[in-house]
């Protein structure tokens, strides 16, 4: 049964992080870094007429979380190709196991890791003082934008893996991918102080609909509206990946 299937392998993989918890903490010091650094560099920004926080740490936090989850999710197809290379996904596939759920969890377990470190820098960012909203329901939604981009980029990451096949290009393609992305979005500047070819970037851009879906919530003025146009886009962007990396797996076991 797929849902069986895929708790009992997305619980495994949990269970190897928990026993390797150094990994996951020491991923979140560049984001505890550009948080710290990056909001006192730039704090003299929030004082230009029209900026839309209180502070730049405020206006940078979203932008941190969703960078935290790109860079995180970028090269989760590695460890799928290390299982791929040592047999271990040859071995499932003769089990009977839901063969989309050997994808699936892996793509979940990858979003949950980095999820773990957004909730950690809420937190960070709560004892640093930043004016988060304290409203639950934004809190969550906030987070659940975040996460839901984490699905789309570790399933294009597990998708691209599954094409190229070896470790090397996939990085290549994650650095490729990753920084250029992250630039083009609203994650540390608002869309209207940049220049005209970058906002128009910017409207193609999934990261730029998170960040301001995850804005909105955590630090803003809560807009559904806002919130509910960022959401839907990270959302087609997650199940486009997923089916594309789901048809590639698929296509590869064959």
């Amino acid at each position: 049964m797929f849902a069986a299937d895929t708790y009992h392998l997305f619980a495994k993989y949990m269970r190897i992080t928990w026993r390797m918890p150094m990994w996951t903490l020491f991923g979140l010091a560049q984001p505890l870094i550009w948080l710290l650094i990056f909001s006192d560099l730039f704090s003299g920004m929030a004082e230009l007429q029209g900026w839309p926080t209180t502070s730049y740490a405020n206006f940078f936090l979203p932008g941190v979380m969703v960078m935290t989850v790109l860079f995180g999710s970028a090269w989760a197809g590695v460890s799928l190709l290390r299982e791929i290379n040592f047999g271990m996904v040859d071995k499932m596939m003769v089990t009977p196991i839901h063969r989309g759920s050997v994808l699936f969890s892996r793509v979940l377990h990858s979003a949950a890791t980095v999820m773990i470190q957004c909730v950690v820098l809420l937190a960070v960012a709560f004892v640093m003082g930043l004016d988060l909203n304290v409203s639950p329901a934004q809190l969550v939604a906030g987070l659940v934008a975040v996460w839901t981009l984490g699905i789309g980029f570790a399933a294009l990451s597990n998708g691209i893996a599954i094409v190229l096949r070896r470790e090397e290009p996939l990085v290549v393609v994650g650095n490729f991918l990753t920084l250029p992305l992250m630039f083009f979005s609203s994650a540390m500047m608002p869309v209207k102080y940049m220049p005209e070819w970058i906002q128009w970037c910017a409207v193609v851009n999934p990261i730029n609909y998170a960040v301001e879906a995850a804005r909105t919530m955590l630090v803003g003025k809560g807009d559904w509206a806002v919130y509910g146009q960022g959401f839907a886009v990270v959302l087609a962007f997650a199940a486009v990946t997923f089916a594309w990396a789901n048809f590639t797996f698929m296509r590869s076991r064959a």
